[in-house]
């Protein structure tokens, strides 16, 4: 070889003593990871032996598992109260311990009394001038009130009429107070100074604060106002028949009116839940139109514009795998039993995400391997390098939803149920279904078939064909140096751009201050977050009841609930010094800024008002027990408020008046201050409103989901400890878990996205997926051979950069169509998907790889500054004689690689034996196995004097070293060759 030239060919580890020393340091790391991937590799083979059975199975058993939606119905559960409140919420045992001593009475509704939110239909008419205090208005509201009180509906043989339904006060349907104002004053109304918010009227006072909104009040005189509200309440002794009015007069209230001076929004107490449950029709086509765009996003990333090598139909069923693992899951859990939740129909969308991420992995994988291969050979080399990352991502998403199941939500544990199960499916899909159908479409290519047709054409153009004969009529190209299918120009994107710049020192000082840049922008984030649903986002923007909504809270607002505040044990109201201690506590909760001092009803007011005026000395109990029967009886009202059996009394309420709760974050104050306030009470007491069972969400919602986070994170960790075979490595795993979870929490604030039930079901999602994207690139760094970080780096990027990219882009593509929904559940599981994909795919491809290459602790192998003397001495003196000989003209082109070392010319061994073509190759029969000698990142083909040199290793038959020379003839017949 050009005269002289003796040179011997080591690997990196030069000596097999390094080498084998070196194997004995990864051992226990890999004692875990390496069984896992050898048993991977052998299932691989299984099912490249018999893939038409691992074909096969997974549709039958799609369709067995499949009929189980024919259950769907009978599972749907999508009642709000029992799916988006806590199981165990205090305010449904404090509502239970309403409802058992203080019993709904329908002869004298009072609704400030209800335990629940009560059976009704509403209406809120706002004016189309500056003040609905006008007769015309009038005129238009009462027609609309005659309306309501003349609908009726037919229930077999009964007809079903608003009088006949209605809650009754002293026998008569409860009325609104605003028109029977309006009916004794008339045209002179606009006129009569009407105070607010008690209007004396006869001989009692009427609250006008839930009946009239937008006032503009000048001494309590109402100057103008905007807005009118009325009620009309049912009896909730026969839920099937109110709710069958209710529904009339969702149909019909809104057709047919011609208002002039009016604009009209109209509510029910059904009207909530039927929207709710309207919701499945939105998604529905969402769904379909995912599908398609997540088929032809995989199909033009798998492209190749060789008619053999394309992967159109591997993307294909790469996405139908997934579908597959939707039918079989889903039915699965309908068949079980499991409740269907509106929330676990996001679950398809990020299910399809999960498997076209782990096809293009097993895709990346499997071009990694050589053509020349038997597939079976090719499926199971494909799973030894695929398994482990695949599991990683498959086991951290699978325990971050079951850790889901321990939240008190009922909905969301349904989601993390479901979804869980799907993502365990599309796991075994993707190793079974969807490998035997890459070793199937292996075989194609084996046999030098067209894609489409299926028709062997010929691996090289004809002289006399076009470009475009060449590109639809000729394929099955490979790379001829290693062997593999030719790499795509992503990859090379990755490892001839991309990964060398990241490495660049100024690039990483800018990736530090940007990831600085962004912890700052996500902490100060998270100090801005919002807790708790809004009960409006449950239905569709376009929805009649969000229009209501807004109009209460537009005009409504200033009087929120009335309070119960319910002494819950035996009490001696008769004694001043227990009862000096009660009024202390009814003036810490005047005294709270939410509560108007001047609205309080107390049945114990009014009863020493009555002892005061009756001469009763109620401070003894007798007197105070026997004159108590009496006293109720003249205010019917007040004996809902005292359980008062067999003379005793055990329990009793009060009511205080709340104002200006109209956000989340005043609910959520609220609710805690009258709790806290409660409690510290000497008096046993406890507060309740029906709507508190929605507000409890605040007590527990920040609670469980930093819970859910922490013990998801360290299961994670371990999990990363036990698969990743480097300890520093997994702890960058969990820094990038939390690192994506501020971020993700901290941009959602930002986006006006609230902590709910719905964000918290994102958040563990956020965990898993985070741990995708890091986990990849982590373990592709550290199972590398590359000697130094920055290399390992670049290798990672090179090797799984773009398979990432694209998992990232089709779980967008799949989530992104969500964005259009007119609901808030799904547009906001497109928001949150949104940023737990962009933040992973930029820790998995930016910040990771950067920060990995700042511990070098994390390579597989001693970097090369490590090596050891004789190793360095041998370096040293090569580097010296390529030098020399540059010097001397004598090299002129010369590709050395990281993985060998070539001696000088004067090394010792070369000097007994003739040099023509010498060429020694250092071995051990350890890395011997099948008769092929095994060992990392050999290279076969190097040039060495612009002469391409194939290297053909063969097993020696004793444990001798391995040493092969060129004959030569071979060499005299111009084949530079090593056998």
């Amino acid at each position: 070889m050009n005269g002289a030239l003796c040179s011997v060919m080591n690997f990196h580890s030069l000596l097999t003593s390094s080498v084998l020393m070196e194997q004995n340091e990864q051992k226990p790391r890999h004692c875990v990871e390496k069984p896992i991937s050898i048993c991977f590799q052998k299932f691989g083979r299984f099912v490249g032996t018999y893939p038409w059975w691992f074909f096969i199975s997974p549709l039958l058993i799609s369709a067995v598992l499949g009929s189980g939606f024919y259950f769907l119905e009978d599972r749907e559960a999508n009642d709000i109260e029992n799916q988006f409140t806590p199981v165990n919420g205090p305010a449904k045992l404090e509502r239970q311990f309403v409802q058992q001593n203080f019993p709904q009475n329908y002869s004298v509704f009072s609704n400030q009394r209800l335990y629940t939110d009560g059976v009704y239909a509403s209406f809120i008419a706002v004016s189309r001038s500056s003040n609905i205090f006008t007769d015309a208005a009038f005129q238009e509201i009462v027609t609309l009130h005659r309306k309501v009180k003349e609908l009726n509906v037919s229930m077999g043989h009964e007809v079903l009429t608003f009088e006949g339904l209605c809650a009754r006060r002293y026998k008569k349907c409860t009325p609104n107070k605003i028109l029977d104002i309006y009916k004794y004053y008339g045209n002179n109304l606009e006129t009569t100074e009407l105070t607010f918010p008690f209007f004396r009227f006869g001989f009692s006072y009427i609250f006008l604060g839930y009946s009239v909104g937008g006032v503009n009040i000048n001494s309590s005189v109402i100057k103008s106002a905007k807005a009118v509200r009325l009620f009309y309440f049912l009896k909730e002794d026969n839920r099937s028949r109110t709710d069958l009015w209710l529904n009339e007069f969702l149909k019909v209230f809104p057709s047919n009116l011609s208002l002039n001076f009016i604009k009209v929004t109209h509510s029910t107490s059904l009207s909530r839940q039927v929207e709710f449950e309207a919701n499945t029709k939105d998604v529905i086509p969402l769904f379909s139109i995912t599908y398609v765009i997540a088929i032809a996003f995989s199909i033009l990333s798998c492209l190749r514009f060789d008619c053999v090598r394309n992967k159109a139909w591997v993307a294909t069923f790469g996405v139908f795998s997934a579908g597959l693992a939707v039918l079989s899951s889903f039915g699965m859990m309908l068949h079980i039993g499991v409740p269907f939740v509106m929330t676990v129909a996001n679950s398809p969308f990020l299910i399809l995400g999960i498997g076209v991420d782990d096809m293009f992995i097993l895709i990346s994988c499997w071009q990694q391997t050589s053509v020349h291969d038997r597939v079976e050979t090719r499926l199971s080399n494909t799973y030894k390098e695929a398994a482990i990352s695949i599991t990683i991502t498959t086991l951290t998403d699978v325990f971050a939803f079951y850790i889901g199941l321990m939240t008190p939500f009922r909905s969301v544990g349904s989601f993390c149920l479901y979804t869980s199960t799907s993502i365990l499916f599309c796991y075994i899909y993707s190793i079974t279904f969807f490998g035997a159908f890459l070793v199937l479409n292996g075989r194609r290519e084996n046999s030098n078939k067209h894609w489409l047709t299926c028709k062997e054409v010929p691996e090289e153009c004809p002289v006399s064909q076009s470009k475009l004969y060449e590109l639809c009529c000729v394929g099955g190209a490979y790379d001829p140096h290693t062997g593999r299918e030719e790499v795509q120009p992503m990859n090379h994107f990755f490892k001839k751009y991309y990964g060398p710049f990241l490495m660049k020192s100024w690039t990483k000082v800018f990736v530090i201050v940007l990831y600085c840049i962004y912890l700052i922008i996500s902490i100060y984030g998270c100090f801005q977050i919002q807790e708790g649903i809004d009960l409006r986002n449950l239905a569709a923007d376009d929805s009649y009841v969000v229009k209501y909504y807004d109009n209460e809270k537009e005009y409504f607002s200033e009087y929120g609930p009335n309070i119960m505040v319910v002494i819950r044990r035996e009490f001696p109201y008769w004694d001043e010094k227990y009862v000096s201690d009660l009024e202390t506590c009814i003036e810490d909760f005047k005294n709270l800024s939410f509560i108007e001092k001047d609205i309080f009803t107390s049945w114990i007011k009014s009863y020493k008002y009555y002892g005061y005026h009756s001469k009763l000395n109620l401070s003894t109990e007798d007197v105070f027990k026997d004159n108590l029967e009496t006293f109720l009886r003249l205010y019917s009202d007040f004996k809902q408020d005292v359980n008062f059996t067999n003379n005793t009394i055990y329990a009793s309420r009060f009511f205080i008046q709340t104002v200006n709760i109209s956000t989340a974050l005043d609910e959520m104050n609220m609710l805690n201050n009258l709790r806290e306030t409660a409690q510290k009470c000497p008096i046993p007491l406890l507060v309740y409103h029906p709507a508190f069972i929605y507000h409890d969400q605040y007590a527990v919602i920040v609670s469980n989901t930093i819970q859910n986070i922490g013990v998801t994170t360290a299961v994670m960790l371990l999990i990363s400890l036990l698969l990743i075979p480097n300890p520093l490595c997994s702890l960058w795993v969990t820094f990038s878990i939390a690192s994506v979870i501020v971020g993700v929490t901290g941009f959602m604030a930002l986006w006006d996205v609230n902590l709910d039930t719905i964000s918290m079901i994102i958040l563990v999602v956020c965990i898993g997926f985070s741990v995708d994207f890091s986990a990849h690139i982590s373990y592709a760094f550290v199972s590398n051979k590359k000697p130094s970080a920055n290399e390992k780096a670049v290798e990672a990027l090179f090797s799984l950069g773009y398979p990432i990219l694209q998992g990232a882009v089709s779980t967008i593509l799949g989530v992104v169509v969500l964005s259009a929904s007119k609901n808030y559940i799904f547009r906001t599981f497109f928001k949150i998907m949104f940023l737990v994909i962009f933040f992973g795919l930029f820790h998995g491809l930016t910040f990771i790889p950067v920060f990995l290459t700042f511990f070098d602790m994390c390579s597989g192998t001693p970097a090369k500054n490590k090596s050891g003397p004789e190793q360095q001495d041998m370096k040293n003196s090569y580097t010296n004689n390529i030098q020399s000989k540059a010097k001397d003209g004598e090299l002129k082109e010369r590709e050395i690689y990281d993985n060998h070392i070539f001696q000088p010319d004067n090394h010792g061994t070369c000097q007994s034996q003739p040099c023509s073509a010498i060429w020694m190759i250092t071995g051990n029969n350890h890395h011997v196995q099948d008769n092929h000698i095994c060992m990392a990142s050999t290279i076969p083909m190097f040039k060495i004097d612009s002469q391409t040199y194939e290297v053909h290793m063969y097993t020696p038959s004793d444990d001798g070293m391995l040493r092969v020379t060129c004959p030569s003839k071979q060499c005299l017949e111009g084949q530079n060759c090593v056998l």
